[in-house]
């Protein structure tokens, strides 16, 4: 199974419409925002995880609640958003284990969450380019 790296993941939620990068929480978490509201964050994992050397990158996105407890139950690299409001989060660790285009759809479905409460001029803004 092909493993997303960081790189990819960075790459493909910068290639939304209006996506940037941010690092209000220092220079080690990358923050994806879209119109100055945050969708996405990538950073090393913590709490232990992974072997020495070797943490895996995790990825905060924004997600329904009802479907975020779906993912979490099918897949063991989805947990409880870290950090995050753990209703309406989740962290993706990026180990190899969920397939690449599950992974995008996470990211789809986070930043379209956001840009669907925004206001409707923001939102034409936005989607003319979708």
């Amino acid at each position: 199974m092909a493993n997303l790296t960081y790189q990819q993941a960075e790459q493909y939620l910068l290639s939304k419409p209006e996506a940037c990068v941010d690092y209000p929480f220092g220079d080690d978490i990358k923050v994806f925002k879209v119109k100055n509201k945050m969708f996405a964050t990538l950073a090393l994992g913590k709490m232990g995880k992974g072997d020495g050397d070797k943490r895996d990158w995790w990825i905060n996105l924004k997600c329904d609640p009802n479907e975020a407890v779906m993912l979490r139950d099918i897949f063991p690299s989805v947990i409880p958003g870290y950090h995050m409001n753990k209703r309406l989060w989740n962290t993706v660790i990026l180990d190899g284990s969920i397939p690449e285009g599950e992974i995008e759809r996470m990211m789809d479905n986070s930043y379209l969450l956001v840009v669907s409460k925004m206001t409707k001029k923001a939102q034409a803004s936005i989607t003319i380019h979708l």
